[in-house]
């Protein structure tokens, strides 16, 4: 991430310690704006689509719902808000769910304070932010599940295509914008109508699909 550029965030967590801690933790990054945080549904869904940030940090089980209900309605708003489950849950069963449903990242929330500052700056420049013990685990779990059928570049318009290899190269929108010479607000629109067009619910399971299958863009 470039000096200075800030990224805007949004907490969900039901745990009001934990979430204050968290947003305590996230400000002591300069570049890192809190815009927002939430602990139920509807509090999280209001205050992301009316805020647009950048990246949601999003507790998975939470009382009265769940993280994957507000992930869903997050990515059904704008699919290109990063969103990166921070957990207590190593199960497969719900990284796997988590990243059908669009999470751009899945962390636990066992790991030391400097290493969710590291992984959410890795997910801000577009790269996949999981437990090391979970990667293969799914990557598998997307090689059996995905729908190849379905899947065709010639939908795609030439603009697409080359947002599209920029996502796979793990780029973020505006780094993507610079390259291509168009504004940020370009660029997600692209990103929408990639993953509509591929049928993919994330740019996690978009950049997955481009690597194993050696796509040249």
């Amino acid at each position: 991430m470039a000096e200075n550029e800030i990224t805007k965030i949004f907490v969900v967590d039901d745990h009001p310690l934990f979430r204050k801690g968290v947003v305590q933790l996230l400000q002591l990054n300069p570049n890192f704006q809190v815009i927002g945080e939430a602990g139920t549904f509807e509090a999280a869904v209001a205050g992301i689509t009316s805020k647009e940030p950048d990246l949601v940090l999003l507790d998975l089980n939470m009382k009265g719902t769940s993280g994957i209900e507000i992930l869903s309605a997050i990515k059904k708003h704008d699919p290109s808000i990063k969103v990166v489950m921070l957990t207590v849950s190593d199960s497969p069963n719900d990284l796997l769910q988590a990243i059908k449903t669009g999470a751009d990242g899945y962390l636990l929330k066992d790991l030391e304070p400097e290493e969710i500052l590291e992984n959410i700056n890795r997910a801000i420049e577009g790269q996949v932010v999981l437990s090391p013990v979970l990667t293969n685990a799914l990557a598998e779990a997307l090689k059996e599940k995905r729908d190849e059928s379905s899947r065709s570049l010639q939908g795609l318009t030439e603009k697409e295509l080359m947002v599209l290899k920029g996502v796979s190269q793990g780029l973020s929108n505006k780094l993507i914008a610079r390259e291509l010479n168009i504004s940020d607000g370009t660029v997600k629109v692209h990103v929408k109508h990639i993953l509509k067009k591929l049928n993919f619910h994330s740019r996690v399971e978009a950049a997955i699909w481009v690597s194993e299958n050696n796509i040249k863009l």
